[in-house]
């Protein structure tokens, strides 16, 4: 299926160069007229600020300190948070070392009832009540109850 084609005209949108220019020569005297009285206007202004720089400088910089030094102290990683993380760095530390000491001591009993007949004897005698013959086991009775106490919601 073809489809014709119509030449598009061609058409310009900008005006000519020479004449770009020309308008830009002739409206630049009203161009720097314009750019003069904006200056005037702002003269007093700019020279009040030109004067002000130094004070201005030096806030600058305080304000930036200021900020700088809270951010250091306050922020999300800051030093405050900082020593928070090194206090629970170390009691977890801590925590640690004393789990590793008990699973050590776990491990060596462990070990020794897999291996000492001795220990495997003294388990048995304690937990099992196990007992040589000839020999007697005392076990003390479990304490009683204690009754529970009456409070006046179980009335309710």
């Amino acid at each position: 299926m073809d489809l014709p084609i119509k030449q598009v005209p061609k058409k310009r949108f900008l005006p000519p160069t020479d004449q770009g220019l020309r308008m830009l020569v002739d409206r630049a005297p009203q161009a720097e007229a314009f750019a003069g009285r904006i200056m005037e206007k702002l003269r007093p202004p700019l020279a009040r600020l030109y004067l002000a720089r130094r004070r201005l400088a030096t806030t600058g910089v305080v304000v930036l300190t200021a900020w700088l030094f809270l951010h250091v102290m306050f922020a999300a990683n800051g030093m405050v948070i900082y020593r928070q993380k090194l206090g629970e760095y170390r009691s977890l530390q801590k925590e640690i070392s004393a789990l590793q000491k008990e699973n050590d001591q776990y491990a060596s009993q462990v070990k020794a009832l897999q291996t000492d007949p001795k220990m495997i004897e003294k388990e048995a005698r304690e937990q099992l009540h196990y007992a040589r013959p000839g020999e007697i086991v005392y076990v003390s009775p479990a304490p009683a109850p204690r009754p529970a106490p009456v409070t006046n919601s179980a009335r309710k």
